[in-house]
């Protein structure tokens, strides 16, 4: 079935509701001349995929928006479009071009341009990042759309092990200059986080993993705490920046749930939970003096005796004279 026929049923039940029309299952198969369990389908893929506030009135034997101001979604150049053309895999990159071309075809904006014409455009740099072999991406991608699990051979650095898994492939992120696979572990039996960069084979299984059918927790786990780095179970931190950064911090997001307020003499505190401290420490760290953790003791004990760690390894590594100039 043509997307554009697709998407023309989405519009026409969208209009319905609009005119206050309580459209049906019944009233689209009718006019489309559809099954009544395609029209059904087109009904929850508008409310679960396309996040429409719906509501069945009994009454009036339809459906109305709990919602009057929702519409549907259109595209537009966004961060992520921008971020889609950085893909270091030209094949793919390809197929993303061809995929947009459809989209203004559906949705009649005519102004939308290509991931090609985008990155002649629109650079983003990345420093630090972590290269990942053309192949193995490729297949992560592949398995991702195509529902099915892999094998995989990952090697850790934290433990500096190297295993052999099954997964499946549920959602791709580009984090910090790094494509992380959030992929349910046949080993763990649990969602995990797989950075492509450490995926050493890669290859499709015959038969895929049975994971539990209620994904839900997906998006907390992508964006419940700070970083990447997730846990269980997570603490609120308190930070306080010195005016010399406050500014520049205050423009960013550091956490959806992050609480922020500003100080006397520019400087600011900053609260958000946190599930690993790993990750943070690093980020404290690389701002020196001009950050002061405030909570949780824990956290200020860990930072202190990485400060500790660092002070002994320079004083260890500079020549007598030297040291008695620093200090």
């Amino acid at each position: 079935m043509s997307v554009r026929l697709k998407y023309g049923r989405f519009l026409c039940f969208h209009g319905q509701i609009k005119a206050g029309r309580f459209p049906n299952a019944n009233n689209l198969a009718e006019t489309f001349e559809l099954s009544g369990r395609t029209a059904q389908r087109d009904i929850e893929f508008i409310r679960d995929r396309l996040d429409a506030p719906l509501k069945y009135n009994h009454r009036h034997r339809g459906y109305y928006y709990t919602d009057d101001s929702y519409e549907l979604p259109s595209l537009w150049i966004s961060e992520s479009n921008i971020l889609a053309s950085t893909i270091p895999d030209q094949a793919l990159k390809d197929q993303l071009c061809r995929l947009i071309d459809r989209i203004p075809i559906i949705t009649g904006d005519k102004s939308i341009t290509c991931l090609e014409q985008i990155s002649e455009k629109i650079s983003v740099k990345n420093i630090e990042y972590s290269q990942v072999d053309r192949d193995i991406f490729r297949q992560s991608v592949k398995a991702l759309f195509a529902g099915t699990s892999l094998n995989i051979i990952y090697h850790s650095p934290h433990t500096d092990t190297t295993t052999a898994r099954i997964i499946h492939p549920l959602h791709l992120m580009h984090y910090m200059g790094s494509w992380h696979l959030i992929a349910w572990c046949g080993t763990r039996m649990q969602l995990r986080n797989f950075a492509l960069s450490r995926i050493q084979t890669i290859s499709f299984v015959t038969e895929n993993l049975v994971i539990p059918g209620n994904f839900h927790e997906l998006k907390e786990y992508t964006r419940k705490h700070f970083g990447i780095m997730q846990g269980n179970t997570s603490s609120e931190v308190g930070l306080h920046f010195a005016p010399k950064i406050a500014a520049w911090v205050n423009e960013q997001i550091w956490h959806p749930r992050e609480r922020s307020t500003p100080k006397p003499g520019g400087s600011l505190t900053l609260h958000f939970p946190v599930a690993d401290f790993r990750e943070l420490i690093k980020t404290i760290l690389g701002h020196g003096a001009d950050i002061e953790v405030l909570e949780l003791p824990e956290l200020k004990t860990l930072v202190h005796e990485e400060i500790e760690r660092m002070t002994k390894y320079i004083v260890c590594m500079t020549p007598p004279d030297m040291v008695r100039v620093l200090w």
